[in-house]
C-alpha cells in the first residue's frame, strides 16, 4: 500500500508575463510544500513540467531547487516527458534533472517491429511504467501498440501523456482508446488540461491555469494525492494562489468604450486580484483601437489589481458586406458558423468551432511575432491532426 502525488502539466515557464510566471512557480512551490508535509513515498509528473524543451536558465535554477528539497526529505520523483518538454532529439533538461539524482524518467522501452514493450521501474513493490507526450500526438498511433513487461504482484501504475478518448468531449482530435491500453492499476493522465476520471484513469489538470481562458474556467489549479489503502483513494489537493476575478462587457459603442469599461470594473473590488476583462459584441460605432486601454490599465492598478488580461476577441465591427442575418450579436461566431455550415456542407465544418478557438489567442506582452505565430501554428496543428 502506498501513497503518492500525481500532478501534470506544470508549464514552468509558460507564461510570458512575469507576475503571471512568478505564480506559476509558486503554484508548483507549494505543490512541492504539501508533497513534503504528506509524507508521500513518492511523486508522479506525468508530462509538461517546463514548457519548453530548453528553458530558460532562471527557470532551471528554481526548479532545481525544489527538487532538491523533495530530495533532501526523500521522497522520489518519477516522470515522464510531455508534448512540450518533450524533443525529437531526445535530449532535453528533464536528462539533467535526472544526472542530477533528482528524478527517474521511467520510460524504458524496447522496440519491435510488432510492438513497443515498456518496462517497468520497480519502487517499494510498485511498478511505474511510462511513454512521452509527443508534438500533434505523434505518441497515440505508438501507444496501440504497446505492452508492458509483466510485474506480477506488483501494484502498476501506467504514466501517460496523451489524450484519452473518454476524456476528449467532442473535440475532432485523434485519441488513444482506453480500452486498447494494457491494463494497469492506476492510469497517471496529463496533456488535457482538465480534472477528469474515468476508471483508473485519472488527469489532474495544471498546477496553475495557463492561458486567458483556463484562469476563466478553472480560477486555480492543484493535483491529487492517491492512497492505494484508502477506499476512496483519490483526494484532490488545490492549489490558490491568487484570486481571478473574470469581468465581461459587451460594447457596441468604441468611442464610449472606455467609460463603459471602467464603469464596470468600478462595481468590483480589484484589490490583489487577476482581473479577466473579456471584451466582446458587434461595435456599430468606432473600432477597438478608440478604447483606451492604458487609461483602464491606470485605473485598475489605482485600485490594486494584482494583473490585468484582457481578451477582445469576441469584439468585431458589423461586416455590411454579410449576406445573411444573425439572430444573436452575443453569439456571432456560432451563428455565422451554423450558418456557413448549413449552406456549405463539409467533413471539415465539424472543426471550425475547435480551430476558431486554437486561434483566438492574443500575442502577450514580451513574445516575439515569430514565437506568437509558432505558437498559433502549433495549436492549429493539433486540431487539424497534423
Amino acid at each position: 500500500m502506498v501513497r503518492f502525488a500525481h500532478l501534470a502539466d506544470v508549464h514552468l515557464g509558460g507564461w510570458k508575463q512575469k507576475p503571471l510566471q512568478d505564480l506559476n512557480f509558486k503554484a508548483f512551490q507549494k505543490t512541492i510544500e504539501k508533497c513534503i508535509e504528506s509524507r508521500l513515498d513518492f511523486v508522479l509528473i506525468a508530462g509538461d513540467l517546463f514548457d519548453s524543451a530548453y528553458p530558460p536558465i532562471e527557470i532551471l535554477k528554481e526548479t532545481f531547487a525544489e527538487f532538491k528539497k523533495l530530495k533532501e526529505s526523500n521522497i522520489p520523483c518519477f516522470i515522464v516527458a510531455g508534448s512540450h518538454d518533450y524533443s525529437v532529439s531526445g535530449k532535453t533538461f528533464l536528462d539533467v534533472l535526472e544526472k542530477a539524482g533528482f528524478c527517474k524518467n521511467v520510460c524504458q522501452l524496447e522496440e519491435t517491429s510488432d510492438f513497443i514493450l515498456l518496462n517497468p521501474v520497480i519502487h517499494n513493490g510498485v511498478a511505474i511504467y511510462g511513454y512521452p507526450g509527443k508534438k500533434s500526438g505523434l505518441e497515440i498511433p505508438e501507444l496501440r501498440r504497446i505492452k508492458l513487461n509483466e510485474a506480477p504482484g506488483l501494484f502498476k501504475i501506467f504514466m501517460l501523456h496523451t489524450t484519452l478518448d473518454k476524456a476528449k468531449g467532442t473535440l475532432p482530435i485523434d485519441a488513444i482508446e482506453a480500452d486498447l491500453l494494457t491494463p494497469a492499476d492506476y492510469y497517471a493522465m496529463g496533456h488535457l488540461h482538465i480534472d477528469f476520471k474515468y476508471k483508473n484513469f485519472v488527469y489532474p489538470g495544471p498546477v496553475f491555469p495557463n492561458n486567458f481562458q483556463e484562469l476563466e474556467d478553472l480560477k486555480f489549479g492543484g493535483f491529487y494525492i492517491v492512497d492505494t489503502s484508502s477506499g476512496n483513494p483519490l483526494s484532490r489537493i488545490d492549489i490558490n494562489v491568487k484570486n481571478v476575478l473574470p469581468i465581461k462587457v459587451q460594447m457596441t459603442n468604441a468611442l464610449e468604450g472606455t467609460s463603459q469599461i471602467i464603469k464596470e470594473l468600478e462595481k468590483y473590488d480589484l484589490d490583489d486580484k487577476i482581473v479577466l476583462l473579456r471584451i466582446y459584441g458587434l461595435l456599430e460605432k468606432g473600432k477597438q483601437s478608440d478604447i483606451k486601454f492604458q487609461q483602464i490599465q491606470e485605473f485598475v492598478d489605482s485600485k490594486n489589481a494584482f494583473f490585468l488580461l484582457k481578451n477582445t476577441h469576441g469584439l468585431n465591427n458589423i461586416d455590411a458586406n454579410l449576406d445573411f442575418k444573425i439572430k444573436s450579436g452575443e453569439n456571432i461566431e456560432d451563428e455565422t458558423i451554423k450558418v456557413y455550415s448549413n449552406e456549405n456542407p463539409s467533413e471539415f465544418n465539424k472543426i471550425i468551432p475547435a480551430l476558431m478557438n486554437s486561434i483566438s489567442v492574443e500575442k502577450q506582452e514580451g513574445e516575439t511575432v515569430e514565437g506568437f505565430n509558432n505558437r498559433l501554428l502549433e495549436d492549429a496543428k493539433k486540431v487539424l491532426d497534423f
